[in-house]
């Protein structure tokens, strides 16, 4: 999806439920600056100050992705992904121009609209301006994640822990946990990320 269309979709169902963004941003416990950053900026912001958006609104997260009616099968094609365009690896100011080239979301459930998971191909693309170690902005929320390392390697931070995944390698994890998660190496790395975010 492109990251116009995000902001739009969030806009509509903000102005459907009769909500400024001032209320919204109070709802999300995000900046208004950043709602309206979202909104008409076409900012691509982490997962994080999404889904607090998403819940604000009381809807999925999945819901700003999905293009199509329901259908119980969803097969993804290879050049049929989505791409939810580049997200930056960063909770600390959503708004702030974000060294590195952060990672590119594919949606590869966005035909099926009653899912209660989301998945995505990711490319995690090396920062320009690494991270010092220790210094790696955390992400949390609620819910389940499980990563598959297709290629690359992964750099993960959970809580004080540090792991380096490579190709083969997988990880699940309780997301409520403080994480991170970039590029291992000098080399574009690719995963399969599936997330639960309980309603």
């Amino acid at each position: 999806m492109h990251p116009e269309k995000l902001g739009t979709r969030i806009r509509t169902y903000r102005e459907n439920q009769e909500l400024s963004r001032a209320e919204l941003a109070q709802r999300a416990e995000l900046d208004e600056l950043f709602i309206a950053a979202l909104e008409e900026d076409n900012i691509a912001p982490s997962l994080g100050p999404l889904i607090r958006v998403a819940r604000a609104l009381g809807v999925r997260l999945g819901t700003f992705m999905d293009d199509d009616a329901c259908h119980d099968l969803c097969i993804t094609r290879k050049a049929e992904r989505q791409n939810l365009a580049s997200i930056h690896t960063t909770t600390v100011s959503p708004t702030r121009n974000v060294k590195g080239k952060g990672l590119v979301f594919h949606s590869l459930g966005a035909a099926k609209t009653d899912r209660h998971m989301e998945p995505f191909f990711i490319e995690i693309n090396p920062m320009d301006e690494p991270y010092a170690e220790g210094a790696e902005p955390l992400s949390s929320h609620e819910g389940e994640e499980f990563i598959a390392v297709l290629s690359g390697k992964v750099l993960f931070v959970h809580g004080k822990d540090r792991y380096l995944l490579e190709e083969g390698d997988s990880i699940y994890y309780n997301s409520i946990v403080p994480h991170y998660v970039g590029s291992g190496g000098s080399e574009t790395a690719t995963i399969h990320a599936v997330l639960y975010l309980p309603c």
